[in-house]
């Protein structure tokens, strides 16, 4: 994300206070579990071969709620091979 004041292009600090942080963050995820076909049962069986020892439920409960780590955003990454991320267009 990239944040300037208003004159330039970008977001401005009013706006980065009314953002749904929760709903970006589990929306990122869903974007790219749904780009490569991957579901929650077959994400835990990816997570798990990196000791990561998730089932489907949990992941389900974690991006529903939108309340997960950053550590746990990283982890999904690697283990479904993101290697760049776009944040927005």
């Amino acid at each position: 994300i990239i944040v300037t004041n208003k004159t330039n292009i970008g977001i401005s600090m009013e706006d980065i206070t009314n953002i749904d942080w929760k709903k970006e963050a589990k929306f990122i995820i869903k974007k790219e579990l749904l780009k490569q076909d991957i579901d929650y049962v077959k994400l835990c069986k990816l997570l798990k071969k990196f000791g990561i020892d998730e089932n489907a439920g949990n992941i389900a409960n974690k991006l529903s709620r939108g309340t997960f780590s950053f550590i746990f955003a990283l982890q999904i990454f690697e283990a479904i091979g993101i290697k760049t991320l776009r944040l927005k267009d």
